[in-house]
């Protein structure tokens, strides 16, 4: 199965570096397989929300503008969320692969969740590499209709969305690192 993956990935990164946003979406796609079916990329790429949230650990305010110029997986969550407990050491493995200037995990934590929650939540799964950022009234989320958690989007590096997963997945599958290695490149490209 990983070489069937593999062999796609780069059939992806041949079609795709000189591609428009149109084939590159429709090679992307065909990368989707198991949980990664419900990662739905759109025609064209969407603006995303301008609303601040805030910076882990009191460190002011993000936002999503911060992050242009590389492909983020913005995963909205909550700690008393479970299938969140489930897919967060994946994100964790996502960004410790793939984690750099061309692509980032930015976690974003919706509503009521204390700061000393969030440091339990992380150190319970296991997760050290991921950012504890909070929308703790939820402005962004509410800006970028987000209902229900976890809710994860896919941010192109010229800051616009163009994928999103509603529910939970398995983000360390074949599938989603091969969507996520495709982007690598394309980005390095």
């Amino acid at each position: 199965m990983k070489k069937v993956f593999a062999a796609l990935v780069y059939t992806a990164i041949a079609l795709g570096a000189n591609a428009g946003l149109a084939a590159d979406v429709s090679v992307l796609e065909s990368l989707r397989d198991g949980d990664m079916k419900k990662l739905n990329f759109h025609a064209e790429p969407k603006p995303v929300a301008t609303a601040a949230f805030a910076l882990e650990d009191g460190g002011g305010e993000g936002r999503l503008a911060d992050y242009e110029g590389k492909y983020i997986l913005l995963n909205f969550w909550a700690t008393w969320c479970a299938p969140c407990r489930k897919e967060m050491p994946q994100l964790s493995a996502l960004q410790a692969d793939f984690g750099g200037e061309a692509f980032e995990v930015v976690t974003l934590a919706t509503g009521r969740n204390s700061p000393a929650g969030i440091k339990k939540f992380f150190t319970e799964a296991g997760v050290d590499n991921l950012p504890r950022h909070q929308d703790p009234k939820q402005a962004l989320a509410r800006e970028m209709a987000v209902l229900g958690l976890p809710i994860t989007v896919l941010i192109d590096p010229e800051g616009q969305e163009i994928a999103r997963l509603r529910g939970d997945a398995d983000w360390n599958s074949d599938s989603a690192r091969a969507i996520v290695e495709a982007l690598v490149a394309q980005q390095t490209n």
